[in-house]
């Protein structure tokens, strides 16, 4: 048995050591503390303490052996952690987990960091017994941060250091009433140690032969869905679909545009409609409008590796019901599955209002 460990444990070792290493890693550990924004004039009672907490990351570094290491200035991509106090009984303390990248500037010294996840409140609304906390409705949030911090590495052997704000942003992009939201700007000091003892070459191969990229017209077909429920506690939530058709040029091997348009069917509009109707009579709502809407749109979509950001900005050119106005936005993130198929998480949104949390799949024609 010792033998055959053995024989495992060399084989193990001339594989790993018999590839080429593209890749280092290292952790970090941050403290924040800061201030709730006052975006909403509905939470200013939850605001009466400085936000703390840490932030936790792993994060592997690129050196460019995949192209678009190098378009993108050699960038980090990993897993962090957040743990927040909101110094408030009612809002209660937040956890959550994201993906991130990190981009660099000016000599690799400045650092921007932008996160994704799921984020989870240990004290949402309750009608009895937390009636106050309007922030969350539920459990389960989604949660998107931001770091731009001034970076040194390797100080002191393994150990660095880092320093600037982050900004985080919990809501269940109104998945479930009520949904006012929290934001948080901080300053966050953080400690960084590599984990490898010494950093790699960074390569430069693309030169001229990357300036040169064509591609024609692509059509895009999407199908996007999810459940969300009006501003009015324990109205009901339901399911919505949003049909969109929309065609992109691609610009360079970095970004495209897009025009298009929507067609939404959401469902949560019927009750506003008819709750309206019946309860606000001088709203003048009659209860027969119609509750679908129809959005022509322009984007633009960053291509990083499989993965892109996409955002868009859009105008109701059916909207039959006023509801949070006529223009509206997309944002998220798409993942390519290959060259035609992909699947998208995005938030709509009426500038800092949330309306949904869209789940979608497609076809790039």
């Amino acid at each position: 048995m010792r033998h055959f460990l053995l024989c495992i444990f060399y084989l193990y070792s001339c594989f790993s050591f018999s590839q080429d290493k593209t890749q280092t890693s290292y952790m970090e550990v941050n403290y924040f503390k800061g201030n709730i924004a006052l975006h909403n004039n509905d939470i200013l009672h939850l605001i009466n303490g400085h936000p703390e907490g840490i932030i936790l990351a792993w994060n592997k570094k690129t050196y460019g052996f995949n192209d678009w290491e190098q378009r993108f200035n050699y960038p980090d991509y990993g897993v962090s952690f957040i743990y927040q106090n909101l110094k408030n009984e009612v809002l209660g303390n937040n956890a959550a987990l994201y993906a991130h990248y990190n981009f660099y500037f000016f000599k690799r010294n400045l650092m921007f960091r932008i996160g994704q996840g799921l984020g989870y409140n240990a004290n949402p609304y309750d009608k009895e017994k937390n009636f106050k906390n309007i922030a969350f409705g539920t459990h389960l949030l989604s949660s998107t941060y931001m770091m731009l911090n001034y970076k040194k590495e390797r100080i002191f052997h393994h150990f660095g250091l880092q320093a600037g704000l982050s900004f985080i942003h919990y809501s269940n992009a109104n998945i479930k009433a009520p949904n006012a939201s929290i934001n948080s700007i901080t300053f966050n000091l953080g400690i960084i140690y590599n984990l490898d003892d010494e950093e790699l070459e960074f390569q430069n191969t693309l030169g001229e032969r990357d300036k040169v990229f064509s591609e024609p017209l692509k059509y895009n077909l999407v199908f996007r869905t999810g459940i969300n429920e009006s501003d009015i506690v324990a109205s009901g939530q339901f399911p919505f679909y949003i049909f969109s058709g929309y065609v992109d040029k691609r610009i360079n091997r970095k970004s495209a545009l897009q025009l298009g348009t929507d067609v939404f069917f959401s469902n949560f509009l019927k009750e506003l409609i008819f709750y309206k109707s019946v309860s606000f009579p001088e709203e003048d709502v009659r209860g027969d409008e119609d509750y679908k809407r129809v959005g022509v749109f322009a984007g633009h979509e960053l291509f990083i590796n499989k993965t892109s950001l996409e955002t868009q900005v859009g105008y109701y050119v059916y909207y039959p019901y006023d509801f949070e106005g006529r223009t509206y936005f997309r944002i998220g993130l798409k993942r390519y599955f290959s060259k035609k198929w992909f699947g998208a998480l995005t938030l709509k949104s009426h500038l800092a209002k949330a309306e949904a949390v869209e789940f979608g799949l497609g076809v790039r024609l």
